[in-house]
């Protein structure tokens, strides 16, 4: 079906027939750019040098409508949108472990869970899987955060805000402070809750665990406490029956080429056990 609806698509009481909830990621040919990206964005051009947001509002709802890609080779086609994923991850950090609430800057943490995916509103959600190198992901990521906070916010308020997004998007890229490393366990964490959510909706008839990875790269020890919490919820499930592990123990039947397609993509993030 044509993304544009014709008359055809149209009823009498005037509801279209057409998925308008489906906004696909920009296919770009070449080398990726944004400006290629936003080319191919069907309600056209956001406004850039504007002393409005509203351009900037209207690019955050590509956050709700794309999918978590992960999932999708497991035919979970209407699973979590990346917004879905940072609204989960935002209200995970206001109930940080009180040993950790007394360190970091909890409000910075919650900013930081909104802000981490918001390049894949035109990047789209690149998984390990992908053959994507890291410094490619990295660059697409790194220009469509530059396109957004100074191309779109960057009148706004005298580019104030704008600023801040980058700013904090970058602390989390670095992975340097204690707010950020938080801030990537709770990614993972909230994964592995996902996980364990789809294979019990799909009552053991779907098997995820090479998600479970992701434990191994939990660092901070409040945080392998949920994930070790989030990790023998699953193994009770999972009782008695065959399936695929990778939780510091048995390695299941992960294969060694997906591994390596996992560290290389977690590389520099929490701990091997």
């Amino acid at each position: 079906m044509s993304s544009n609806p014709t008359e055809n698509d149209i009823k009498p009481n005037g509801v279209v027939e057409t998925d308008l909830g489906i906004v696909p990621v920009p296919k770009v040919e070449g080398t990726w750019t944004v400006d290629k990206a936003v080319e191919t964005i069907s309600t056209g051009k956001y406004p850039e040098g504007s002393d409005s947001p509203i351009g900037y509002f209207h690019l955050l709802e590509r956050l709700k409508t794309t999918k978590r890609e992960g999932w999708t080779r497991f035919a979970i086609n209407r699973g979590e949108s990346i917004s879905d994923h940072m609204y989960r991850m935002s209200m995970m950090t206001m109930l940080a472990p009180a040993s950790l609430a007394e360190k970091i800057d909890v409000n910075r943490c919650i900013k930081m869970a909104l802000i981490h995916d918001m390049a894949e509103s035109l990047v789209g959600d690149i998984t390990p899987v992908d053959n994507v190198p890291k410094t490619e992901k990295n660059r697409r990521e790194a220009s469509t955060m530059d396109y957004i906070t100074k191309r779109l916010l960057g009148n706004v308020d005298g580019g104030k805000q704008g600023e801040q997004i980058r700013a904090i998007w970058q602390e989390y890229e670095d992975s340097k402070t204690l707010e950020s490393l938080f801030v990537h366990d709770i990614d993972k964490i909230e994964l592995l809750l996902q996980m364990v959510e789809y294979e019990k909706r799909a009552k053991g008839k779907l098997d995820l665990g090479e998600f479970t990875f992701v434990k191994t790269k939990v660092g901070l020890d409040e945080m392998r406490v949920w994930a070790d919490e989030i990790i023998k919820e699953r193994e009770e499930f999972w009782a008695g029956k065959e399936h695929v592990r990778r939780d510091g123990g048995d390695e299941g039947v992960i294969t060694q080429e997906k591994e390596q397609m996992q560290e290389a993509y977690y590389a520099g993030h929490g701990r091997k056990e």
